[in-house]
């Protein structure tokens, strides 16, 4: 399977910490958000990795990984970033990662095992990490619910009630061939061009009726989108470093 991580942002969120580089390149206890991901995905036997690029985009190229340009990246979405990579979302199965989270590779083996064109990974236990990130949860969160089979009815709209959100989007998506299809034939229409990644989601399960399956964390993750998220995303990467070497060791 292949992977994209989608990079071509400003992040201008997190200030100083991106005024030269994007956020995956950005080092958190000693090693790059992107360095974390290639071994999630590694560890998870993902055999391509390539890299939808914009801000500082010649910063990739000491990477070694094929880069998919995005020439419009800040004026567009990371949907628009997603479509760069047309060549492989048209020919094989791919997963798709945001460039500012770090995740399990069991997340991924689990995420490429789902019986779906479309799958995404989430957090079912999301409240606690929005707690400690936010003043207030609802400042972020999105609703997300599921049908009793578990696949996605709702995301990507402002959530109102902490008790009515089933969990959290990560960042993380699994996708073959025949949904980019019908994803590339939606974003014909500019308003639909236009939509962010959760509401792109949300237009291919209540307009489109796309079967999307959702898919529980398996372990440890972090975004960092926020300067305050690296205070609280380091207990986090420690525990996260700890299972991806017990994945490297098979243990």
């Amino acid at each position: 399977m292949k992977a994209l991580i989608l990079a071509a942002g400003r992040g201008s969120r997190m200030g100083g910490l991106t005024v030269d580089r994007p956020k995956c390149l950005v080092e958190v206890a000693g090693r790059t958000l992107l360095q974390r991901q290639l071994k999630a995905l590694s560890a998870a036997d993902v055999d391509s990795v390539g890299v939808a690029v914009g801000w500082c985009a010649e910063l990739f190229a000491a990477t070694g990984l094929p880069v998919f340009p995005n020439p419009r990246w800040a004026e567009t979405t990371m949907a628009e970033s997603l479509a760069s990579a047309d060549s492989w979302l048209s020919s094989d199965t791919v997963l798709i990662s945001y460039g500012d989270i770090v995740y399990t590779g069991e997340t991924v083996r689990r995420l490429a095992a789902a019986k779906a064109d479309v799958a995404i990974a989430y957090d079912p236990e999301w409240l606690p990490l929005w707690r400690r990130r936010f003043v207030d949860p609802l400042q972020d969160a999105e609703t997300f619910a599921m049908d009793a089979s578990g696949f996605l009815t709702d995301i990507g709209a402002r959530a109102g009630n902490v008790d009515d959100v089933q969990g959290q989007f990560m960042g993380l998506v699994r996708m073959t061939p025949p949904a980019w299809s019908v994803i590339r034939e939606a974003r014909s229409v500019p308003e639909i061009a236009a939509l962010d990644m959760t509401g792109l989601l949300r237009h291919l399960v209540r307009e489109l009726q796309l079967k999307i399956a959702a898919v529980p964390t398996a372990g440890p993750w972090c975004e960092f989108d926020h300067p305050s998220d690296f205070t609280v995303g380091l207990e986090i990467l420690r525990r996260l470093d700890t299972e991806l070497t017990l994945e490297d060791t098979g243990a």
